[in-house]
């Protein structure tokens, strides 16, 4: 029989790489998806974004349930968690998708091929050849390659992953609460697990070697995030330099420098959540003119590499933000691009942030201070969740919706959002990136009442100074 050619061969099943399968099955090409694990859906499936998500949903209603008597509800104040079957129904929402996924690419007439996939240099041809390890074939063929191979956790100097010192891997699979947590970090995946631990009863502490949390985020709303978790019992350090983390008889000593000043913390576990690293090793890019920096791959606005041929999407591609989301669309555009249809580049303003943590924050677009320094002359709209009416019905006052603007024009340059359910609200402001939408636009759409939503109009028209709160 001839060896089957592949139009495509996706090196990583992740949003990135099963996105960019489906699409391609959808646009009639012929698609090998390559997984060295035993499962699809890479890390944000398996050990990041799902996975995390339900335990903060577990951690939301147990918050909810704990003020029960608020809420008419008797007998809760002897709540108790069982975190066995917490796990169970967290494992059991992974493997419900998955198994979608599988179901996907058979509706898509995408190949599943197992294996550890490699370049093997230029294409001859026209042709190139995936090396494949461990798997019942030894390589494939195709006329393009997308390579999408994901990312791991950065770990500290002299440190490895145990079951004392955690990664995003290690913090989902304990098998009970630890009674107390050091978190270094306070990116996404460190405010997200903070909240979740407090929430089930840890004693956490955030080192942040930053002067702010969440310090991609906008500062008023790192401000609010840290004046929050304050107020939750989360203890916290900025400005912290880790020293040295080592195990004790009974966890973990961590020693940092704050202000000069040398301390010493002690907890039963320390979670590592300082960035993530792209997965470019031993994947054969040295045999081809892929050009890289930081182990990051070179890619043009089509995700294409210096390599013809080989496209680079998810979190490995230099200057795109390492999401899920944002992978997804990048695999969209190389599959759309490999097919030969028009299609829209990533805008990277338009790509939202969302971090689950309590309070949600969701955001797009230019802060107030890339704003400023990009030379705009900006107008501010901000809008407290304190005078919503559904942020009382939910019992979540927390937090603010803030608009920046354009002075002159009034074009929306960026909207910030901590509250509750930020990381929904945001699409909207997303929308109105994309259109190009205007404070005064945004202020004339009439919203629902009793919503959440409405906060974002009465920030519209809070740009004026007219905003109406009920």
């Amino acid at each position: 029989m001839p060896e089957t050619i592949y139009d495509i061969a996706i090196v990583g099943s992740g949003p990135a790489g099963y996105t960019a399968a489906i699409r391609a099955g959808q646009l009639g090409l012929k698609a090998a998806l390559i997984e060295k694990d035993p499962y699809l859906g890479g890390t944000c499936l398996h050990v990041g974004c799902i996975p995390t998500k339900a335990l903060l949903f577990n951690a939301e209603v147990f918050d909810h349930v704990k003020e029960g008597m608020e809420l008419g509800l008797e007998n809760t104040a002897g709540v108790s968690l069982n975190w066995g079957a917490i796990q169970k129904r967290k494992q059991g929402i992974v493997d419900k998708h998955a198994k979608g996924l599988q179901f996907l690419m058979k509706k898509n007439k995408v190949d599943v091929i197992r294996g550890y996939g490699k370049l093997t240099g230029p294409a001859k041809d026209g042709i190139h050849t995936v090396a494949l390890e461990g798997g019942e074939l030894k390589s494939i063929k195709a006329k393009n390659v997308i390579l999408c191979t994901g990312s791991s956790a950065r770990m500290l100097p002299g440190l490895q992953p145990d079951m004392q010192v955690l990664t995003n891997i290690e913090v989902l699979s304990l098998d009970q609460i630890p009674k107390s947590l050091i978190v270094i970090g306070s990116g996404a995946v460190g405010v997200e697990f903070a909240s979740i631990y407090k929430s089930f009863g840890a004693d956490v502490t955030i080192l942040e070697m930053l002067p702010r949390y969440v310090p991609v985020e906008d500062e008023e709303v790192s401000k609010e995030l840290m004046r929050v978790y304050r107020k939750r019992g989360i203890n916290g350090f900025v400005n912290a330099k880790v020293e040295k983390v080592e195990k004790t008889k009974t966890g973990v000593a961590v020693t940092f420098t704050v202000d000069g000043k040398q301390q010493k913390l002690e907890a039963e576990k320390v979670l590592v959540a300082v960035g993530r690293a792209p997965m470019t090793d031993n994947i054969g890019l040295e045999k081809t003119k892929i050009e890289s920096e930081r182990g990051f791959v070179k890619v043009d606005e089509y995700m294409r590499t210096a390599e013809p041929g080989v496209y680079a999407i998810g979190d490995i591609a230099l200057g795109y933000p390492l999401l899920a989301h944002a992978g997804a669309r990048e695999g969209i555009i190389a599959a759309t691009h490999i097919a030969g249809k028009p299609v829209k580049p990533v805008n990277l303003l338009r790509i939202p942030n969302a971090t689950y943590c309590h309070p949600e924050i969701g955001s797009v677009g230019l802060t107030e201070a890339k704003a400023k320094e990009k030379g705009y002359t900006v107008k501010i709209g901000k809008f407290p969740f304190t005078a919503n009416s559904r942020a009382s019905i939910v019992g979540q006052h927390e937090g603010f919706i803030k608009i920046v603007t354009d002075a002159k024009y009034g074009e929306i340059l960026g909207v910030h959002i901590i509250g509750p359910n930020a990381t929904e609200l945001i699409a909207e402001s997303v929308l109105a990136l994309e259109m190009e939408c205007t404070a005064e636009e945004l202020a004339n759409i009439i919203h629902a009442h009793p919503t959440l939503s409405e906060a974002m109009l009465d920030a519209a028209n809070a740009v004026f100074g007219v905003a109406i709160s009920a």
